[in-house]
């Protein structure tokens, strides 16, 4: 409320009405709320506060490393110092030892090693030097690692022999899974190793290593193990005697021709081979001496060596 005064005489002050204030709308613009909606987002503002600067940094690197002088005393100054640290007294390699090897599978490691010692540990890659090394035949397996004062340590595991295995292209020595150890000239070079032959014997190890303790009773009579069409074992014995086994239960089967030979001396007598291909009917081949006797009983003509009848003097007479 105003109070207006009228200097003329006898005129009293007149009040008049307060004009009101203008008040300040609070909302915001238009082109100001927007800004502040997207501000909002956390994808913008990663935008401004982070891509920002990296922008910046990234432009700048740039610009600089365009000059091929600057990049290449940059790249001479990382390898100096890469190569400062890798020569360090701490990372040298000096010496090397093996455990668990033979001297062959020894000195075979030892030319192996990709760079001659004392060595950076940055110049031996341990992983494919494992690799490598996993390629000869005996070892099953390795544990490399560098010691505390510049020691290579390997920790052998080398494959044990189990079999020898005869094929067209020689003698190889296998473990017990059937894996390659060695290969050998002869059977006289590994006599104590039972012996096993044929196409796919290799495969088929476990079973031959089951066959051979199952003839433990006829054991000093065996010579080997001859695997039949990559199916089936014959087992061979001295004299020329053969068992012939199944392709399946072939264990059972052994077991039951070695009851039968301790019950009644079958292997003892003029036979030839045993065959027990169908377990439900085993045959007996008898030998010559055998069968002649037999011929002999019934009037026959005898047999030669070979299996063929010979002439009968009697009637040339």
């Amino acid at each position: 409320m105003s109070v207006v005064i009228d200097h003329r005489p006898g005129r009293q002050p007149q009040q008049t009405p307060e004009q009101p204030r203008l008040r300040r709308d609070p909302a915001p613009s238009r082109l100001k709320y927007r800004l502040e909606r997207i501000w909002l987002r956390p994808l913008y503002r990663r935008l401004v506060r982070v891509g920002g600067p990296a922008f910046l940094i990234a432009m700048t690197a740039g610009i600089w490393l365009s000059d091929e002088d600057r990049r290449a005393t940059l790249t001479g100054g990382i390898a100096g110092l890469v190569d400062k640290v890798q020569s360090r007294e701490a990372f040298q390699v000096r010496l090397m030892t093996v455990e668990g090897a033979s001297p062959v599978v020894d000195k075979a490691l030892r030319a192996m090693l990709p760079v001659d010692l004392p060595a950076s540990s940055f110049d031996i890659d341990l992983p494919a030097l494992r690799l490598q090394v996993m390629q000869l035949d005996a070892i099953e397996s390795i544990d490399l690692r560098i010691k505390p004062g510049g020691i290579l340590s390997a920790v052998v595991t080398e494959r044990q022999p189990a079999l020898l295995w005869r094929h067209a292209r020689g003698i190889e020595i296998l473990d017990r899974s059937g894996h390659r150890v060695a290969s050998v000239t002869s059977r006289e070079v590994r006599p104590d190793l039972p012996l096993i032959a044929g196409e796919g014997g290799d495969l088929a190890t476990a079973e031959a290593l089951e066959l051979l303790d199952a003839a433990g009773p006829i054991l000093p009579r065996v010579r080997g193990l001859i695997r039949r069409g990559e199916r089936r074992w014959d087992l061979l014995l001295d004299h020329g005697q053969r068992i012939m086994l199944p392709e399946s239960g072939a264990v059972i089967a052994l077991e039951a021709a070695i009851a039968l030979d301790r019950a009644e001396d079958m292997l003892g007598r003029d036979v030839k081979v045993v065959d027990l291909r169908d377990p439900s009917r085993p045959v007996l081949r008898l030998g010559v001496d055998a069968r002649n006797t037999i011929r002999s009983a019934r009037g026959l003509p005898m047999l030669g060596p070979d299996g063929t009848v010979l002439e009968d003097d009697r009637k040339g007479g």
